[in-house]
Parts: structure tokens; sequence; C-alpha cells
């Protein structure tokens, strides 16, 4: 096996070198001359056994994903509430359902746009589902333009009819179309402009981008079922099968 042979084939380069056997684990035990001769064996293996690269980094992936598995876990066992029921109150269905589904997003993102007509769906049909969507434009400035204006939405008491329009909206959104999409809403425009200003809005954006990036989420979108980590949209009956889960735990 192509694993098992460069496992062997390391501890020989470490032989070869002369390390003592119980530093063999040890890096700090090999002179600088050890630690070259071993480069070059490795390497000459790795080239003449190339089939062993796929390998190597599946393993190296599944590492890393655990690790990062685990860090989510950590920062949402102290930052759950932060996640689940943001200030901002951008709750879109059920604020007391009894599973809650907390979905990362941008307006300008064609997954979060084709995923969102599945996730209202399966709202409908599970009146118990809490949907809560936190703003995170990460695709452009008008991206950031649309979560601020979402926001600002949420004065006039439109937030909710806001959102569906806007990622209801065909093609990349521009600053123009954004304001034609808030004036088809309903929005008082002038007003609409002015919170856009406000030092909270700028405050919100800026905690879930921190949020996010403790989470270790560089994309959208991406999801929290009740404690289990969704990265990127999922098919309907998946979802079905995810939040029924959420609910016997």
């Amino acid at each position: 096996m192509p694993r098992i042979a460069f496992m062997i084939m390391l501890g020989l380069c470490v032989a070869l070198a002369g390390a003592q056997p119980a530093a063999a684990a040890d890096q700090s035990a090999l002179s600088p001359a050890q630690k070259e001769e071993i480069k070059k064996l490795i390497r000459s293996y790795i080239l003449e056994n190339p089939e062993i690269l796929p390998e190597a980094i599946e393993i190296l992936q599944a590492k890393q994903e655990k690790a990062k598995g685990a860090k989510r876990a950590d920062v949402l066992a102290s930052r759950k509430e932060e996640l689940f029921n943001p200030p901002e109150g951008t709750v879109i269905a059920n604020p007391n359902g009894d599973v809650t589904l907390v979905e990362l997003f941008d307006y300008n993102c064609g997954y979060c746009k084709h995923f969102f007509p599945t996730l209202m769906e399966v709202a409908k049909a599970d009146p118990k589902l809490r949907v809560v969507m936190k703003e995170y434009p990460i695709l452009g400035p008008s991206s950031a333009v649309a979560s601020q204006a979402a926001l600002a939405a949420m004065k006039q008491g439109k937030y909710t009819a806001f959102h569906f329009a806007l990622l209801g909206y065909k093609g990349q959104l521009s600053n123009d179309a954004i304001m034609k999409v808030a004036l088809e809403t309903g929005l008082d425009l002038p007003k609409l402009r002015e919170d856009m200003r406000a030092p909270e809005i700028t405050a919100i954006l800026k905690k879930n981008h921190e949020l996010a990036q403790a989470f270790g989420i560089d994309g959208t979108p991406a999801m929290f079922i009740g404690d289990e980590f969704v990265p990127g949209a999922i098919e309907k009956e998946d979802l079905l099968k995810m939040i029924a889960d959420a609910r016997k735990k």
C-alpha cells in the first residue's frame, strides 16, 4: 500500500540520517544535515510514487475539517445566543419555533437565491421551524449596500418583505436596483437612505463578519440547523432530515 510504503520509507530516512530511535519523532534531535537528507529522500520517493499524493491530500483535508469542526463546536458553545438570537431581530419564520435554522447569506449569492425558495417551502410546510437570517455581505460593495438597506428597512417594519424581494431579484444587484426594489416594496426612500447610515447598522454587519470568521465561514450560504453546521445549499430532502434530527435532540 502506498501510504504504508511511504511511512516505511520515512522511517528508513530517519535511520539513514543517523537519528537515535527514541528521538525519531522529535525533529529537534536531528541536525540540519540530517533533516536535509530526509527531505531529499522523501522528495525522491514522492517523485517516483506520485500516486500517494491524492491519498495524502485526502488525509490532510480530513484532518483540517475535523479541526474546523472542533473549533466551530467550541465557538458555538460560547456564542450560541449571539448566533441564534440576533439583537437585530432578522427572524423571518416562527419566532417561537422549536428548531432554529440560521443562514448566513449574501444578496448577490446565486446559491443563496436558488436555495431560498426551498427554505421557504420547508418553513411553510413546517410551522414549528424558526428561521434566522444573518446578513453576511462578502460579494462586493453592492452586497454591503443591500444588507445596509435591508437592516434599515427594519425601522419601517418591512425587513421580511424587502428581504424576499432582494433575494428574488434576477441578476447582479446595483445600487440603483436596490433602491428600485425598495420603492416597489413600499419603503420610504429618503428615510431608508438616512437609516442606512446609522452607526448601529455598521456595527451589526461588522459583528456578523467577525462571528463568521470565528466559525471559519468564508462562503455563502452557510447554515446552522440546531447544533449542526451546513457549509452550503442542500436539497429539500436533506434539509427536512436535518430539521427532523435536530428536533429529536
